[in-house]
This record gives structure tokens, C-alpha cells and sequence, in this order.
């Protein structure tokens, strides 16, 4: 079996570049600080990027984490961005989503330590959200409630709206389970909008989303699009503006760049490349770059 593989000219050229990416994640510095985030008055919006596509969210009074992943490694692949806060220094979560089972999405020490985090201060654990046939994942967590959702499906939780929305991508955890959930999270409460999109390829969905829900602020991946064919399931830069505009929101917070080697595109091209698209766009006030842990008030 492995002497066919190796035969395999499509198989070799990924195992090629694959080896390629971990050696320069290895030698690459891991840069950045943590902070310890700073909490809401007022009815604001706070929102923390901690890094790749993970976010610590402020809105209507709760407190939400959304595809924690404080993971050093991603198996071979060295962190290169340290996360913007320690998960001691957050405050008792309420719910927390997962947008897909992928690995630097679903991370399960980063469930499992915020979920014991929480109990340890508040006595009961965060509501989990996740895709529908992502149970078997995180049942061993320590979550005591745990809801499904299918697109377009709503969960509320104590005056918070959470809508599960399309995405184009997969949601399969290892190469036979493509029978997984996967998507984005559009939330409200009162005044205040966020859509974070999860993986995904620009697709006419986010027209649909935004005539929809109207999201306030659009949290969008720019990484991960070199070799083009990445394109199929991710966004770049200019991909990510096409939907920003579709989208229709007031702000766009870009996200999935920067802290992992997942694909070829040098590690500083994907804010650049923004910028250009912005400026082009006539949106540059409208897009705001988040610092790891440095909170951002809206």
C-alpha cells in the first residue's frame, strides 16, 4: 500500500509540499503577546481575536468563544502566533461554537479546559453549539448541554439569538466522516450583529446571509488560498471583500491568516493583499485589523 502511494505522482507532489510547510513552520519564530481581555460596559460589543479563527465575543451580556484553539502545535505544524489571551484569564463563558470538526477549528483540549475553567468558577459549564453529527466529538467534554443545529436553524440562549448559516466547505473530521456539519454562526442581541463564517469559499451565500440577518460585523478568513485550487473550499483576500460587500455590514474583522502554515502564500501577503482590496473598494474605514488579545470595542 505504501509502495503504491508513493507511486502516485498527485500524492508524492502533496506529500512534497506538506513536508514543505512543516519545516518552514518549525523554523519560523513564534511572535506576539497575550493580554488579559478587557471586559464590556455599557451594552457594547467586545469582541478579542485570539487567533486563526478563534474569537472571545461580548454581546448582550454574555460572554461567547467561538472555535477556541490554543494549541502549540497543530500535529506538525508549529503555532507562529502566540494566542492573544490565556484561557485563565477569560471570564465564565456562556456558550461557545464550533463551526466545523476540522482540527484547527475543533480543538478538544481547548473545549475541554474551558469548559472545566468555567465550572470551577460558576459551577455549571458552557452551552455548547455545534453542527449537527459533531456530538461524538465533544460528548466527552464535560458540557452539560450541548445543542445541534442545522443551517438556518436558530438556538436562543438567554436573549441571544444564534443562527446556524451556510458556508462552502466540508465538515469532515478525518477522511470518512464527510457526513459532518459545518457552516457559520450569525448572532443578535438588541442593536448589536456579529457573523463569524467558519471555513469557507466565496459562494452566493453570503448575499442570502446578509439580506437574511443584516449581520452589524462580518468576521471573515483571508488565508489559506495558495495553490489556487484552495480557493474551492477557502477564501482570499479579494474573495473575502466580494463577500464583505455582499454581506452589506457596517465593519469586516479579517481572521484564519497568520497564526498556522496551512497553504504557500507568504505569511504577511493575506493582510496586504486586504488592504489593497479595501482601498480599491472604498472600505478601508470599515475594515478593522485586531491585534491577538487586544479588545475592540463597537
Amino acid at each position: 500500500m505504501i509502495k503504491a502511494s508513493l507511486k502516485n505522482p498527485a500524492l508524492r507532489k502533496r506529500a512534497s509540499e506538506f513536508t514543505r510547510l512543516v519545516r518552514r513552520s518549525v523554523v519560523t519564530p513564534r511572535t506576539g503577546r497575550t493580554h488579559k481581555p478587557q471586559l464590556v460596559t455599557n451594552g457594547e460589543m467586545g469582541v478579542t481575536f485570539i487567533g486563526h479563527s478563534s474569537f472571545f465575543l461580548q454581546i448582550g451580556g454574555q460572554s461567547i468563544v467561538i472555535d477556541p484553539n490554543f494549541a502549540r502545535w497543530l500535529f506538525l505544524l508549529k503555532r507562529i502566533r502566540k494566542p492573544g489571551l490565556h484561557m485563565r484569564d477569560l471570564p465564565p463563558v456562556d456558550v461557545i461554537l464550533v463551526t466545523h470538526a476540522h482540527f484547527d477549528h475543533l480543538h478538544r483540549q481547548s473545549l475541554r479546559t474551558i469548559a472545566r475553567l468555567t465550572r470551577q468558577e460558576r459551577g455549571t459549564s458552557p452551552t455548547l453549539v455545534i453542527p449537527h453529527h459533531v456530538f461524538d466529538l465533544v460528548s466527552d467534554l464535560g458540557f452539560q448541554d450541548i445543542v445541534e443545529l442545522e443551517w438556518w436553524n436558530t438556538y436562543r440562549h438567554r436573549g441571544l439569538d444564534i443562527t446556524h448559516v451556510p458556508s462552502r466547505h466540508w465538515g469532515a473530521r478525518i477522511i470518512k466522516d464527510s457526513h459532518r456539519g459545518y457552516g457559520g454562526y450569525v448572532l443578535r442581541s438588541g442593536k448589536h450583529s456579529v457573523y463569524h463564517a467558519g471555513d469557507t469559499a466565496y459562494f452566493s451565500g453570503f448575499r442570502e446571509i446578509g439580506k437574511r440577518l443584516s449581520p452589524e460585523l462580518a468576521l471573515l478568513p483571508i488565508g489559506a488560498y495558495n495553490p489556487p485550487q484552495f480557493r474551492n473550499v477557502h477564501t482570499s483576500p479579494a474573495d473575502a471583500m466580494r463577500a464583505f460587500l455582499d454581506l452589506n455590514a457596517r465593519w469586516m474583522v479579517p481572521m484564519h491568516y497568520g497564526t498556522f502554515r496551512l497553504s504557500h502564500e507568504p505569511i504577511e501577503e493575506p493582510l496586504q493583499l486586504l488592504d489593497e482590496e479595501a482601498e480599491a473598494a472604498g472600505v478601508k474605514d470599515r475594515v478593522v485589523v485586531l491585534e491577538e488579545g487586544v479588545t475592540k470595542f463597537f
